[in-house]
């Protein structure tokens, strides 16, 4: 049940905007940078980071999307033969020695992002990992931080934090639900 809307389409375009100066300016600029959306939602997110990215240094960002559901510790999608359903990983760079912006719709237990390190370090040996996500709603059980907070939302554990992108639902809106 729907508790309370927290950002509409308008305000998602807002967090976005500032997410995509934020890593320009820390990273001093996209040279070495490769986006990471981690598949399904980070990965519209980090579309729409490189698209807004782009307009405002006038180059591409290299991109990428990432599933992470053989990393995960706490696997439970499986398909009907009790087998992990497993996505297509879509990262055609080399990502040693490359600066490397981990990009997810919500951070809470931190589960997935370890997870996602997990299969970025199988990839290569970055420079540097970050976390940009959409919303942070604390709840933490490992030591992992976002450097790119679009809202940070504080949340019980008895709710949820409900994302929905165009790409994947019609539209976007982000709501808490009990």
């Amino acid at each position: 049940m729907e508790k309370a809307d927290i950002l509409d389409e308008q305000a998602i375009a807002r967090a976005i905007t500032r997410i995509a100066h934020e890593i320009i300016e820390r990273n001093k600029g996209i040279d070495d940078c490769v986006l990471v959306g981690i598949k399904t939602r980070g990965a519209f997110i980090a579309k729409r980071l490189a698209e807004k990215i782009e307009k405002i240094e006038g180059k591409p960002i290299l991109t990428g999307e990432l599933d992470i559901t053989l990393y995960r510790d706490d696997l439970s999608v499986k398909n009907k033969n009790k087998e992990p359903l497993v996505q297509q990983v879509d990262i055609t760079h080399d990502l040693s020695n490359k600066k490397v912006v981990l990009v997810d719709d919500v951070l809470y237990t931190g589960r997935t992002v370890r997870a996602a390190m997990d299969a970025v370090m199988d990839l290569g040996r970055p420079a540097h990992i970050q976390l940009a996500v959409l919303i942070d709603r604390g709840h933490r059980e490992l030591p992992i931080r976002a450097d790119f907070v679009g809202k940070n939302i504080p949340t019980s554990s008895e709710e949820r934090i409900v994302v929905q992108m165009k790409e994947s639902d019609g539209s976007d809106r982000v709501a808490i639900h009990e």
